[in-house]
């Protein structure tokens, strides 16, 4: 079974700055790591490597410092990694990511399960995988929170909410899990001195089978900010002693002045 997981490097920090401008992170010079939900992918596709004796690879977009991210995968247990990095893959919103994901993955050859977290800390819109899948043409299912498979397909049982699903789905399909899932496991310290940058392989965007490079980056976003700001700190404090009588007398008189009541 050859399994592929989509992971991306995000902001180890909140404290992140924005380009007012392009409405994107500023992603330079700032600490990061692996987002968080997508180790739970990981550590998903280990497990039925582990079952099924296959191969697990990692696919990345973004700017080159995100080949760290990848690395720590191949620490993890990953047999290789993919990363997608261009100038022009700049200010993507979540159609044009997953545009270039897909190409990625094409480029990688046949695949069985391609596995996603359900979603990233920096953009929380759960929208990623799924739009790889529809673009790939394949079945799908979100909010997995228990997985086995056989050489044909997954069983996934879904968090529905109110309840669960199990669904059996054929190969190639595509899954995104919840955190629930397991527990990631961490780096081996002897992995990290057999695996190194040589099993990461970089590619463009003129290496993609790319139908038209206008589809990608800022260019191939439909979604786009007008504007963003970070929010104004609100440091001023109100201090009432007195009753409980006359402090409600007090919350209620200044309530009353701001017009909330």
């Amino acid at each position: 079974m050859h399994i592929m997981v989509c992971i991306k490097q995000v902001p180890a920090t909140s404290q992140v700055e924005v380009d007012e401008r392009t409405g994107v992170l500023k992603r330079d010079g700032s600490a990061a790591k692996i987002n968080p939900y997508d180790l739970y992918a990981l550590e998903a596709a280990l497990k039925l490597r582990e079952e099924t004796d296959g191969r697990v690879d990692v696919i990345s977009m973004g700017p080159p410092q995100a080949k760290a991210a990848l690395l720590e995968a191949l620490h993890i247990g990953a047999d290789a990694g993919y990363l997608l990095t261009d100038r022009r893959f700049a200010g993507s919103d979540v159609l044009a990511t997953a545009r270039a994901l897909c190409a990625g993955i094409l480029a990688c050859g046949r695949y069985d399960l391609i596995l996603c977290g359900k979603q990233t800390t920096d953009g929380d819109t759960a929208q990623v995988g799924p739009e790889v899948a529809e673009l790939l043409g394949i079945e799908h299912a979100s909010y997995v929170q228990r997985l086995t498979a056989d050489s044909q397909a997954v069983v996934a049982e879904i968090n529905m909410g109110e309840g669960t699903l199990v669904q059996r789905i054929p190969f190639p399909c595509l899954l995104t899990v919840e955190k629930d899932i397991n527990t990631p496991r961490l780096p081996s310290y002897r992995r990290s001195l057999t695996m190194d940058e040589q099993q990461i392989t970089v590619r463009t965007l003129g290496d993609l089978a790319a139908d038209d490079p206008r589809l990608y980056g800022l260019s191939g976003s439909p979604t786009q900010v007008e504007r963003i700001f970070p929010p104004e700190a609100q440091t001023g404090r109100v201090y009432w002693t007195g009753t409980a009588e006359q402090i409600a007398d007090q919350a209620y008189a200044l309530l009353a002045a701001r017009k909330y009541i």
